[in-house]
């Protein structure tokens, strides 16, 4: 049968001429940045939070201040007037605010330094990169914290949540971040710099003179505020969201002063780049704690919330059966099921997240306690119960639970998903009840279901109908629904846009503002005369022929989705439904997620980034008359395509083919699975990975490391026969040499040179067969294990194999060494796909046979035991038996008896992998250690950058130093009472590589405890 590959695909929309030539003058003009152009960049940046997608024509990364008046300066002169451009901070907006189809001037790449903290005067100044996160784990250690709160905290810049005015939950008692805007420094058309802070009315006509564009919007907006002042005050509704944009009602501070910063915060880009910010922070609360209140309805939750606002809490946040259901089968569960009890006679389908806080413990337990006095004795509703959270560790994971929300709700099942287009809408509290129920009958009257939840004591609620925006019936449902939610907003007495901004949503905001929308568009014509600012959003310049972009003739994400074949779209699906929420692009190091995007800033190299390139690929490869699934089945033989393959790796760099482009994002990937167990979607990029690269070396030449990485477990048994001979030749500074310039390999590690035979004869080891095994009678097999060896514990560091054999002995059981057969996990992560198949399908079959005695089988290197449980499960037609983890075998089978050992206290590193596939595996080894008397605690880490063979590979070496750096570093090199203890081989390695310090293996250090007890074998 002849074979299948792919073909080479070129960028459909190439840059236009007028912005090749002003990417051009921008190098020319001192911009110290970079300038983006390839479609990779454009691809990740062509989406954010929202349904729609705009394809730019480049991206500027500006280092400083100084580049940013660079931009503005160009931009402004007569031959670059066409040029529009949109800021961009995290890219987290649900309305496309940053998205454009002219440039986008990200300021979170390089833009993101802490340059002040003032605490005595609870101030800070930063960039507008700063992510709300950083900010506040700088602050901690004062005592101090940004206030506003957002469900993406992690990765939301401090520019963005200036930019559209953001709040959430606590906002009734800390308000927006307005709020919290001491000054704001912007950079304006034609590269004007300005710090803009409330003055008072003579400064204010002072900064009124001139022609520039600070001048003028000081003069529109003080006209606007003397000759419509009663106007602003009948029209703006009394909320505690307001309106975002433009917020001409309160250009007054209660002081009388005058302040321009109103209509900045929430200008969404409109105006002016936003570079740096002076805020107010406050000082943490020393007490807190969360009653969270269950209910067998969530308009029984609704309808409570007013009641349980008169006792004053902090914040009321509520959430609904679908997004707890679906929080249930997510990595969060393991730590918040205890704040959530099931009952077996009602179930819970809404609850209300009341917080109390304060700096007096006892009024605080007061006060809650005459809450759950209320609660308890008020049948106003019909609660089922309540929980206290009590302190901040504890808030703080159940309101993790509710973060995640969003992300959550994406992960629904089927093809129909939560699509944020009416989600934020806010309604004074006391009517928020009779909304939704009004909202409910809508969505219900068009035989759609949602998701929902919020921040009950603002109005505020966050309403999903789940869309299949593919269909694209379902798809034109977006405009007749939003505009009927409009209407009932303002029969309600709210608004459309309560707290996410107005975006492409702006369409609607002559209707919400009537006789007061020309102001707005006054003050637009003030700052951009010629609509070059984020164009089409907020307002339009006032006698302007531009007209405000309508939510339905924006390009959405579906118009591209809808073009890949629908076989594609499903067997791709973990890209195919990355919903955009982000959370792979937190900032927090000491988190496990995207170690490539932490140590890069580049998005290309995130798994939303992946995703995004994936799927646009696939698209391009469909439009090329491609079937790649066809093409996965009919590779072209090794032999008969490399004279083709060597071709086409000839022509690589004289052909365009934005396959390049996307194998580069994919070979910066570390394949650590981090993603498939954090996102909220489950993307799973390793999967699609994996995929993408045996279709793209179908057409192209592989590297050496290639093969060397793949055959690595086919060869080493047969080197390990002569250790001696494998690391003096490893070890010779020329072959060291060579594989790093020519084999792409670098630090390759030495076998072990351990007594192994002798080792396994001194605890009774016995060779694993089925025959062996089903001889043994059944309280024999109850008390025998069968180890499954891999090849890095076994070879590169066979005393942590012997540690867990001895322990297993020690612990009476007789210990079965399963044959040893690749496991396949590194063809895996290079794309070997036919080879992985082959490999799972022989090891899975022996495997089994072992698996008929009932005997339990342990794998100790985590990275290659979980490959038996999830990789191997998604090879067709094949049945795998469960491979237990170290800690889950122990569980069983460790005695509660303290053992002594030289030091009781340890802190537990855990792998990528390990304990975001597997929640519990972390507490499980805490468990373990208590029955031994030892304590273990967990020690938050982001990746160790090794993971497998990454760090090994000469391209990544940069890399994997960074990512170790973020997070492993500073914990490895902290002096600690407690000694460090790592699960994973390659984390092991890394710190011995980068460190010089080996790390032991928690087995190690229970046997070693053992020992002491027991000295001599069973």
């Amino acid at each position: 049968m002849a074979g299948i590959s792919i073909k080479p695909v070129a960028a459909p929309i190439p840059l236009a001429q007028a912005y090749r030539d002003f990417c051009r003058a921008l190098k020319e003009s001192g911009f110290e940045g970079e300038v983006g152009d390839t479609y990779a960049e454009r691809t990740v940046l062509s989406t954010d939070n929202s349904i729609y997608q705009r394809l730019s024509q480049a991206v500027a990364y500006p280092r400083h201040a100084a580049d940013v008046q660079c931009i503005a300066r160009l931009v402004a002169q007569p031959e670059h007037r066409c040029i529009v451009v949109t800021p961009r901070g995290g890219g987290t907006g649900t309305n496309g605010q940053s998205l454009t189809d002219g440039i986008v001037v990200d300021l979170s790449r390089h833009m993101n330094r802490i340059l002040e903290i003032d605490v005595a005067a609870r101030r800070v100044r930063v960039e507008a990169g700063v992510v709300k996160d950083q900010l506040n784990a700088a602050l901690k250690p004062h005592g101090l914290f940004f206030a506003p709160e957002l469900s993406t905290s992690n990765r939301a810049t401090i520019g963005g949540m200036i930019s559209t005015d953001a709040s959430g939950q606590g906002s009734c008692t800390y308000g927006k971040t307005r709020d919290h805007v001491l000054g704001l420094s912007c950079v304006y058309l034609g590269g004007e710099r300005h710090d803009s802070r409330a003055v008072t009315d003579a400064q204010a006509q002072r900064l009124s003179q001139g022609d520039a564009p600070v001048a003028r919007g000081y003069r529109v907006a003080r006209t606007i505020e003397a000759e419509q002042g009663a106007l602003i005050e009948s029209r703006f509704p009394k909320l505690n969201r307001c309106l975002t944009g433009y917020d001409l009602a309160h250009l007054r501070e209660p002081d009388g002063r005058f302040n321009l910063n109103s209509l900045l915060c929430g200008s969404e880009g409109s105006l002016g780049f936003l570079v740096e910010a002076t805020l107010n922070v406050l000082p943490i609360p020393r007490h807190t704690t969360l009653v969270n209140v269950r209910y067998a309805s969530f308009m029984e939750a609704l309808r409570d919330a007013q009641a349980l606002m008169a006792l004053r809490p902090l914040s009321i946040e509520t959430v609904d059966s679908r997004v707890l259901s679906l929080a249930m089968k997510d990595i969060v569960w393991e730590r918040v099921s205890g704040y959530f009890p099931s009952d077996a006679q009602t179930q819970t389908l809404g609850i209300n997240l009341v917080e109390f806080a304060g700096d007096d413990e006892q009024d605080l337990a007061r006060r809650v306690e005459a809450f759950v006095r209320h609660i308890e004795a008020d049948r106003s509703v019909t609660r089922l119960g309540h929980t206290l959270a009590v302190g901040t560790q504890a808030v703080e994971t159940v309101y993790a639970m509710r973060k995640r929300a969003v992300g959550l709700l994406g992960n629904v099942p089927g093809e129909a998903r939560p699509q944020p287009f009416v989600e934020d809408t806010a309604v004074p509290p006391e009517n928020l009840a009779d909304y939704i129920a009004e909202f409910r009958e809508l969505l219900d009257g068009h035989g759609l279901q949602y998701g929902m939840f919020g921040h009950v004591d603002a109005g505020v609620l966050h309403v999903r109908p789940l869309l299949d925006m593919k269909d694209e019936r379902q798809a034109a449902l977006v405009r007749p629904i939003t505009q009927e939610v409009a209407r009932l907003t303002q029969k309600y007495g709210g608004l459309l846009w309560g707290e996410h901004g107005k975006g492409l949503r702006s369409e609607f905001s002559p209707a919400f503002f009537g006789e007061l929308y020309p102001a707005l568009q006054a003050i637009k014509a003030a700052f951009d005369p010629h609509n070059q600012l984020n164009p089409g959003k907020i307002a339009t310049p006032l006698q302007s022929e531009s007209a405000l972009l309508r939510v339905d003739e924006v390009a959405l994400r579906a118009h591209a989705d809808r073009q890949i074949d629908e076989r594609v779209w499903q067997s791709y699906g973990t890209a195919m439904h990355c919903n955009g929420n982000g959370a792979c692009y937190t900032f927090d190091p000491d988190d496990a997620m995207c170690p490539s995007w932490k140590a890069t800033r580049q998005r290309v190299h995130s798994p939303k980034g992946r995703a995004s390139l994936i799927r646009e690929w696939l698209r391009l490869q469909g439009a090329a008359g491609i079937d790649v699934l066809e093409a996965e089945q009919r590779a072209p033989s090794f032999l008969a395509s490399l004279p083709e393959r060597w071709r086409n790796s000839r022509r690589r760099g004289h052909e365009a083919d934005f396959s390049h482009e996307v194998y580069d994002a994919m070979a910066g990937c570390l394949a650590c699975k981090s993603c498939a167990g954090q996102c909220p979607v489950k993307v799973n990029v390793p999967e699609f990975r994996s995929r993408f690269l045996a279709l793209y070396h179908a057409r192209y030449l592989r590297p050496l490391k290639d093969y060397l990485v793949g055959s690595l477990e086919y060869t080493i048994p047969f080197l390990a026969t002569m250790p001696a001979v494998y690391n003096t030749i490893m070890s010779a500074g020329f072959v060291q040499r060579w594989l790093a310039r020519r084999a792409g390999m670098v630090d390759s590690p030495l076998l072990s040179r351990f007594a192994w035979r002798k080792h396994l004869q001194t605890w009774g080891v016995r060779n694993a067969s089925q025959r062996s095994l089903q001889a043994r009678t059944p309280q024999e097999r109850a008390r025998s294990v069968v180890f499954v060896q891999d090849a890095f514990t076994r070879y590169f560091e066979s005393p942590v194999a012997a540690s867990f054999i001895e322990l297993a002995a020690r612990l009476g059981f007789t210990v079965y060494l399963a044959p040893f057969l690749p496991n396949g996990k590194p063809l895996h992560v290079q794309g070997f796909l036919r080879a992985f198949d082959r490999a799972a399908r022989n090891n899975a079959a022996q495997l089994r046979e072992l698996a008929r005695s009932g005997i339990p089988m342990v794998g100790l290197d985590p990275a290659m035991t979980l490959v038996y449980r999830q990789e191997y499960r998604k090879v067709p037609g094949l049945e795998m038996p469960d491979v237990l983890l170290p800690q889950e075998w122990l569980l069983e089978v460790m005695p509660q008896a303290p053992l002594a050992a030289e030091s009781s206290r340890f802190r537990l590193l855990a792998h990528c992998t390990e304990k975001t596939n597997v929640p519990s595996s972390s507490s499980d080894w805490g468990r373990v250690f208590e029955r031994a008397g030892l304590q273990l605690a967990t020690e938050a880490t982001g990746c160790c950058g090794m993971s497998g063979t990454y760090g090994h590979e000469t391209r990544n070496v940069a890399t994997s130093r960074a990512i170790f750096e973020l997070s492993w570093g500073a914990v490895v090199d902290r002096c600690a009472p407690e000694e460090l203890l790592a699960t994973g081989y390659s984390c092991r390695s890394q710190v011995d590589r980068l460190r010089a310090r080996r790390l032991r293996h928690p087995v190690e250090v229970l046997v070693a405890a053992m020992r002491a007890a027991q000295p001599r074998p069973a």
